[in-house]
């Protein structure tokens, strides 16, 4: 039967694919929203994709489940990978990865993919994403939090320092929790002149 008026089938959701939200891979066609890894449903795009058959999915997932195991073959000469890929549906046991996917269709809102395991700014309590994200004492900050709990200055890899949690820059530590006594800065010009 021809087709008439409309592009090529959607190798994910088998809708009709048109022109203008037409991805090829492996010579099938998918639209733009539907070329996610068939294990994590990360968006994939030409860098990303790695086809098995009539499968897609992402570099990560296609490495767990077709690639090579043991040792010598994880992130650096001599590791043993010992990821099975269980957290992100792949049953290495098992045939076929579709058997991971839902049984209904789901398509996620760009929103709710971004709210997944999204770190906290211990500042705010806020959602901190990577493009505003420094790292300071061990946790995500934003950059606008990135400051001093004392004197508010904002901050650097050079100048902070942390103490139960909480950020100062160097100045502000040392008043507060450094020695305190003669020659430490501790104490006013008026109390030196009485010590003497």
């Amino acid at each position: 039967m021809p087709n008439w008026g409309g592009g090529a089938k959607c190798g994910a959701c088998e809708k009709t694919v048109y022109h203008a939200e037409e991805i090829q891979c492996n010579g099938r066609s998918f639209h733009k929203t539907c070329f996610l890894c068939m294990a994590c449903r990360k968006a994939l795009d030409s860098t990303t994709v790695a086809a098995h058959e009539s499968e897609i999915y992402c570099k990560t997932c296609y490495g767990r489940k077709y690639g090579p195991k043991g040792v010598g073959f994880g992130q650096g000469a001599g590791c043993l990978s010992t990821d099975t890929g269980d957290h992100l549906g792949l049953n290495l046991q098992q045939g076929s990865p579709k058997s991971a996917r839902p049984s209904t269709p789901t398509n996620p809102s760009k929103f709710a993919k971004m709210m997944v395991d999204v770190d906290k700014c211990p500042r705010c309590g806020k959602s901190v994403y990577a493009a505003e994200k420094i790292m300071g004492g061990g946790k995500p900050w934003h950059k606008t939090c990135f400051r001093c709990a004392i004197c508010g200055k904002s901050l650097e890899s050079t100048n902070v320092t942390d103490k139960d949690g909480e950020l100062y820059c160097k100045v502000c530590y040392a008043k507060n929790f450094g020695p305190k006594g003669i020659g430490f800065g501790g104490l006013t010009q008026a109390e030196k002149k009485e010590c003497e």
